[in-house]
């Protein structure tokens, strides 16, 4: 992972030398689209079902108004005919799991899915998950081994195949997706990278729900998680690191309907949420999705949570931290040996006891206009005495 590690910041330092920052803004930037919050006792069941999703209010869905077919004459294609392709989209997410959920509700006048190659209706969707940014599959790079960027990259090892450094980062720092609608006799993605097990469980999940032939008309239902890779190398899961999802956060996603009406012509439309066709990849050419708090309706008016710190066991110093949801005017900590503070985030210094270790229940209680709260946490907090 080092060398590879290793391979890709020579590809950045040649980026920078050509005069192309590392890191660049997404495309569309007049648009920021929503992934909602399930809440916990409501992610749903991943069976090609869409009630689940009954929950997510319209304002979430991205339907076909927002796709433009960049393989169109001229490019942009604009002409939408609901009769010929309607697409909906909804994205979302839980709190506390680093994935991504989507239920993808398509009519199509004609499916093509009767071949058993890439030629195929496909939902594609590509997902940088902190924002890294940059080409992400090796045909993107290929402009980098012109005679100028080789110049640029002076220090390069010349033992390195272009095929290895291609290697190096294809789908390593974001990912793409091709999905099938529908899979017959064949894998349900084919994922654009090395990394093969980001598209098998634990990583990923998927249903799909039809009732049509090849060839003919009718609506699929696609419901999966995927989970987004800081890190997705080609050595396996052991070293992947997963993007890191919190409330708030902003991430580059992006898909294309890839929608063809003959079996036996390469033809297609491709419906495109970026508009930039370059978008599968290059990080870069996503668009913005921020990871939208819980709705208004699943929340408590007032809930207390917390969390807690270790900043020094020898000297037996903790700092808690004030995670309650809700408009909050006081705070009471109740540390569990005897001692108590308000500060909304106290650090405390337990005691030195008897023994080698010491459990503790902590209590936080808050108070605000919606009325009282508090959250117990029994023995999380565990003290080591020095021998």
């Amino acid at each position: 992972m080092i060398r590879r590690r290793w391979l890709c910041g020579i590809v950045l330092a040649a980026l920078a030398a050509l005069g192309a920052p590392a890191a660049l803004a997404l495309e569309r930037q007049d648009v920021i689209f929503k992934v909602f919050q399930f809440p916990p006792d409501k992610i749903p069941t991943i069976d090609g079902n869409a009630d689940d999703w009954a929950i997510v209010p319209d304002s979430y869905a991205i339907g076909m108004d927002q796709l433009e077919d960049t393989e169109a004459p001229g490019g942009h294609g604009t002409h939408r005919d609901p009769k010929d392709l309607d697409v909906k989209v909804k994205v979302g997410w839980v709190k506390g799991l680093n994935r991504l959920y989507f239920l993808y509700q398509a009519y199509d006048n004609y499916w093509d899915f009767s071949r058993l190659d890439l030629h195929n209706d496909i939902f594609e969707v590509v997902v940088d998950g902190d924002l890294s940014g940059g080409p992400l599959i090796d045909i993107s790079h290929r402009d980098l081994w012109t005679p100028e960027a080789v110049g640029a990259m002076a220090n390069i090892d010349p033992r390195i195949s272009k095929s290895e450094a291609f290697f190096s980062y294809q789908g390593v720092h974001a990912q793409n997706y091709h999905i099938f609608t529908p899979a017959v006799g064949k894998d349900w993605v084919m994922a654009w990278e090395c990394a093969n097990y980001v598209k098998e469980l634990p990583y990923a999940n998927h249903a799909t729900r039809f009732n049509f032939k090849p060839g003919e008309s009718g609506t699929l239902v696609l419901e999966f998680w995927i989970t987004p890779f800081d890190y997705a190398g080609c050595e396996g899961p052991q070293r992947a690191v997963e993007s890191v999802l919190t409330e708030n956060k902003l991430i580059g996603l992006s898909w294309a309907v890839i929608d063809y009406d003959d079996v036996n012509s390469n033809k297609r439309k491709f419906w495109n949420l970026s508009h930039k066709q370059t978008f599968f990849g290059n990080a870069s050419d996503l668009v913005a999705f921020r990871l939208m708090p819980l709705e208004p309706q699943f929340r408590k008016p007032i809930d207390a949570l917390w969390s807690f710190k270790v900043l020094d066991m020898e000297r037996r110093s903790i700092a808690f931290h004030d995670d309650s949801q809700g408009e909050v005017s006081s705070w009471r900590w109740d540390f569990g040996d005897g001692t108590q503070s308000i500060e909304q985030n106290p650090i405390h210094q337990y005691p030195l006891t008897p023994g080698r270790e010491k459990n503790y229940t902590v209590v936080l209680y808050v108070k605000g206009p919606a009325g009282e709260s508090h959250l117990a946490k029994v023995w999380d907090v565990h003290i080591k005495n020095p021998d």
